[in-house]
């Protein structure tokens, strides 16, 4: 065996488990449950990819958990699927489950289940080098929620004690942000670091003296160096923020002192958040819609969450046939977020229904007068078309 091959090391790198995420925006308290379930069950497949690449360890770069109140239930369930995972997995705090006083690690109940549940886990604390077999780690924890300083500052300090580590590759845990990683602040409770809290200035590690940058805090996958990646949640948790956002995944690591790191993406998540936007137009506005969702959705139950836009215009009969697939797909999502924006536009033969009954007068008058007023903006014209809309059923 070569000399490069004995020091080349394999290990996966993961963050921002969150467990115990509360999922607020979620209404139905059975499926939150599903989502906070199945980022446990993710842990499994985590242990699956590790043994696959016969990976020497797991890290997991800040955040295992969502609070320092996550329920004693919640813990008891984590640290059992962390046990079983059959190899050492190293964590450091992130802001979520920082390391200084009132937080979670320092709770006796955690302690004691950690030492019976999970003695393969290891929670570095302190921002001291961790010398292993096949690498030396080189955590930055949190020790608050928001950090003024760079936690990385202390890796510039070394200096001499760089030799003392052998031909060992180097890999640094920290959790922060590493630019301004903005978004509306409308739907899921993130943190989105308006103010660039538990800052990592990457430009001031000792580059050459590190091999490796596992990063936590920005829940997509994405490298932002040429040894530092984000590897995101390994379970998504939240809609897209833009066309490279991939979540939901876990980073192979292949290092070795000295030389560019190898790292591949492997997906460990198995809920699925899609968006789409779709407006309706045409003859038979409908049938394009459901085809769309049967290709995103399929016949899946309790697996899937869509934050959809609806736009364009559509018939009385058609809205009514589109609020019974909405019913439909609100029961069958974990979550339907929806940004309707369609207006009522009668068909010439749903206009006739009602403006032209000869039988019930008064109908076709009140229909004149409503048809009239629905041209206007504003409104006014709102009104009138949804009072259209209630008058044609009621005549139907």
């Amino acid at each position: 065996m070569t000399e490069a091959a004995k020091t080349r090391t394999i290990f996966v790198h993961t963050a921002d488990w969150q467990i115990g995420k509360p999922y607020a925006r979620v209404v139905d308290p059975g499926k939150r449950a599903l989502l906070q379930d199945a980022r446990i069950r993710a842990i499994e497949r985590i242990g699956q990819v590790a043994e696959d690449e016969q990976a020497a360890f797991i890290v997991v770069a800040g955040d295992l958990f969502d609070s320092s109140t996550v329920p004693s239930a919640t813990v008891s369930k984590a640290l059992s699927a962390i046990g079983a995972l059959g190899r050492p997995v190293y964590v450091i705090p992130g802001n979520h489950d920082h390391g200084g006083t009132g937080g979670i690690w320092e709770q006796p109940y955690l302690r004691r289940e950690q030492e019976a549940l999970a003695p393969n886990l290891e929670v570095l604390l302190d921002p001291e080098p961790r010398v292993l077999e096949s690498a030396v780690l080189l955590p930055c924890p949190l020790q608050r929620r928001h950090a003024s300083d760079d936690p990385a500052a202390w890796l510039s300090g070394l200096d001499g004690r760089w030799q003392d580590f052998g031909d060992r590759p180097r890999i640094v845990l920290a959790h922060g942000s590493v630019q301004d990683f903005t978004a509306p602040a409308d739907d899921e409770e993130d943190d989105l670091h308006a103010s660039a809290p538990n800052r990592l200035r990457l430009e001031r590690m000792p580059q050459d003296d590190i091999d490796y940058i596992a990063l936590g805090d920005w829940h997509a996958t994405r490298q932002v160096g040429a040894k530092a990646w984000y590897a995101g949640a390994h379970e998504q948790d939240r809609f897209p923020r833009g066309a490279d956002y991939v979540s939901g995944q876990s980073l192979v690591v292949s290092v070795h002192r000295g030389a560019a790191p190898e790292v591949r993406e492997v997906r460990t998540g198995a809920i699925r958040w899609h968006q789409l936007t779709h407006e309706f137009v045409g003859e038979a506005p409908i049938p394009a819609f459901e085809q769309a969702m049967e290709q995103l959705l399929g016949g899946r139950v309790d697996r899937d969450l869509l934050e959809l836009q609806l736009s364009g215009a559509l018939g009385f009969a058609d809205r009514d046939r589109l609020d019974e697939q909405l019913d439909v797909w609100s029961n069958r999502l974990i979550r339907l977020k929806l940004k309707d924006t369609t207006t009522y536009a009668p068909t010439r033969e749903e206009i006739d229904a009602l403006a032209r009954r000869s039988a019930d007068p008064l109908i076709a008058q009140v229909a004149t007068a409503l048809l009239e007023e629905s041209q206007s903006g504003g409104r006014e014209g709102e009104v009138a078309r949804h009072a259209l809309r209630e008058l044609y059923r009621l005549a139907s």
